[in-house]
């Protein structure tokens, strides 16, 4: 199916829509960098929230995912524990809340508080800024290669090739349109900065919500259980999983059984401990330097920071799995009308694009195209919106030019926008799959990422030198391990070798960073009180926590380690839940749904009692509000 005029017109209102939002905030956003990158925090945290979870609902990821459940059923809700997506839950309980206490511009910024600005210090802030580009750069290049393959189901070259004064190969048409998307929707994160982002974003994740309630309705209106069950292997329908996967698709569709085994997830029992295990330690390291992070510096205060990263999964799971939940289902019944074929293979990431194609009605094509565009523009816009924050505030600003005027460092902005844009374009040039870009970034990027940043929170005696070591040892691993385990394991498939990697990667940094640390002077006193009385962390703090208490007998350690524990659990719980039941509810398994839906509630309501009914900006109003509570019983 071709796009009509209408479908059309519904996308060229959404782009020009963007834009005018762009313009309409540059007098607002260009006012000084705070407000250009952090909306001045005067932003609400519901709506800085709903503007995180549109970010996160990213084309290129609801397209993995969307194959990811054709393909291993309802398993594969562990996988995006790859991300981890459970990261929101540790953001949700205490990260949060310890990173909006600094008060600072960006992560780099962050670092100055830890370390400072000693040898050690200016090390640390360089190697986090180099992190922080390389890993926007990885991202916009996934996105690129995510709305280019989009695309082109719905906009086919020969259509467009007599308007063109140039010829392109088949193989680059999907970067060209990349290169057209990825240009309005960094004209408009150039102009307005984190405003329009967030602004356009309610607007973006409004088509997305309407989007996924139409098709999964179209789904369920369109597909019988007995159709749906007709067509899926006999264990999709399970979540629970073995050592070994043990899906059979021989008898249903042949050429699944080939990409399961590209993927290299065959013994899900042990893919799905290292992704935990993996998740669990990314996760405690807190957010990367990317648009998350700057979302919850862009709060009004620590407590906002905390609702704001607990909200993200409860309204962004729910919508985004209607919506893939009801194109997996029209594309697993009506496969064969499906045009997947590409050269000479089956390529299972174009069922999105390709269901649509098949089974939007007029409009409504429209609406969701408008909504996936959306959600392109989203994350691509926010993630851009990282990269200046990273150069401006700690390259330019800082070294470059110190006394640089307000509107100077807009418009160095500006400049840096484009040019993150150009580069990460390039790379995207030589990128042909969406899940080896994903996993690089992710297993092996972040791998290089994760002892330096858990060590940071949690050691009173981990030093900038520590950091450095560990951050550099890291990156430069994540570059060079995984293809050398490939010369090493050539039979092992390329897509799963960086999570192989992690581990190897995690070492060697560890090496590093602690080594470091320990061959080089302790961080001065005085920083480190300051930095623990500001952010008040718990973990090994105690000989900084004696000093601080000697000269404030009054002062109190976080006690909530035990609690936060507990509520990270129940949270990831929450959350799995949040994923399980709108595919419950799509394909008609309303028994499961329902069980899923009481788990939901359940686990819901001990995290109003434990987490939300606690919140506050320092531990001393916790204190203050058990104590309240104690003397409220005892009455």
């Amino acid at each position: 199916m071709h796009l009509t005029f209408l479908d059309l017109s519904i996308i060229g209102l959404y782009l020009a829509s963007t834009v005018v939002i762009g313009l309409a905030l540059k007098r607002k956003a260009s006012k000084n960098l705070d407000s250009y990158f952090l909306g001045g925090k005067t932003l609400p945290w519901y709506m800085l929230s709903l503007s995180n979870a549109s970010g996160m609902f990213d084309i290129s990821g609801t397209m993995w995912l969307v194959t990811l459940l054709f393909v291993y059923g309802l398993k594969s809700i562990w996988i995006p524990w790859l991300w981890p997506v459970f990261n929101q839950v540790f953001l949700m309980v205490f990260l949060s809340l310890w990173l909006r206490r600094s008060n600072v511009l960006t992560g780099a910024e962050w670092i100055r508080t830890r370390f400072g600005d000693d040898l050690g210090g200016k090390l640390s802030h360089g190697i986090i800024v180099v992190f922080a580009l390389i890993s926007v750069l990885g991202f916009l290049a996934y996105g690129f290669v995510g709305i280019g393959k989009f695309m082109e189901i719905f906009i086919p070259w020969e259509t467009v090739s007599p308007y063109v004064p140039f010829s392109v190969t088949p193989e680059y048409v999907p970067h060209l349109y990349g290169i057209v998307f990825t240009s309005i929707a960094t004209f408009y994160v150039m102009l307005g900065g984190m405003l329009s982002i967030v602004w356009a974003d309610l607007l973006q994740f409004t088509i997305m919500a309407v989007s996924a309630v139409i098709i999964a309705a179209i789904a369920m209106m369109q597909v019988s259980p007995e159709a749906f069950q007709a067509a899926v292997p006999a264990d999709w329908s399970n979540p629970f999983f073995s050592w070994n996967l043990s899906m059979d698709w021989s008898n249903k569709i042949p050429e699944v059984m080939e990409k399961i085994n590209s993927d290299g997830y065959e013994l899900f029992g042990i893919f799905v401990m290292m992704m935990l295990f993996k998740g669990v330690l990314i996760s405690a390291a807190g957010p990367a330097p990317n648009y998350d992070m700057q979302k919850i510096l862009a709060t009004k205060s620590p407590r906002e920071a905390a609702k704001m990263s607990g909200f993200v999964s409860v309204v962004l799971m729910p919508i985004r799995y209607l919506m893939i939940a009801g194109f997996t289902v029209l594309a697993l019944v009506f496969y064969s009308q499906l045009d997947l074929q590409v050269g000479d293979r089956v390529d299972f990431e174009n069922i999105l694009p390709s269901a649509i194609s098949q089974f939007a009605p007029a409009g409504v094509m429209g609406l969701l195209l408008a909504g996936l565009l959306a959600a392109f523009m989203s994350t691509f816009a926010s993630t851009v919106n990282a990269a200046p924050a990273y150069l401006v505030n700690d390259i330019y600003r800082r070294y470059i030019n110190p006394e640089a005027s307000a509107k100077t460092l807009v418009r160095m902005s500006y400049v840096v926008s484009v040019a993150v844009v150009l580069i990460s374009t390039c790379i995207g040039l030589f990128v042909t799959s969406i899940n080896s870009v994903l996993q690089w970034i992710v297993s092996g990027l972040w791998g290089g990422y994760t002892v330096s940043n858990v060590l940071k929170w949690y050691w009173w005696r981990f030093n900038g030198m520590g950091y450095f070591s560990g951050m550099t040892a890291g990156i430069i691993c994540a570059m060079f391990v995984p293809p050398l385990l490939q010369l090493a394991l050539p039979a092992t498939p390329s897509d799963i070798l960086p999570l192989y990697s992690f581990p190897i990667i995690l070492l060697l940094s560890s090496i590093a960073a602690v080594v470091g640390s320990i061959s080089s002077e302790e961080e001065d006193k005085t920083r480190l009180k300051e930095f623990y009385k500001k952010v008040r962390p718990w973990g090994f703090w105690g000989p900084i926590h004696d000093l601080v208490a000697a000269e404030d007998p009054s002062f109190k350690r976080n006690p909530n380690f035990k609690r936060d524990m507990f509520n990270i659990a129940v949270g990831i719980i929450l959350q799995t839940s949040l994923v399980a039941l709108p595919i419950f509810f799509v394909i008609k398994e309303f028994y499961s749904a329902a069980f899923t839906a009481a788990i939901a509630i359940g686990t819901g309501l001990i995290l109003w009692k434990t987490w939300f009914q606690n919140l506050s900006d320092w531990p001393e109003e916790e204190i203050a509000q058990e104590q309240a509570k104690k003397l409220a019983k005892a009455s």
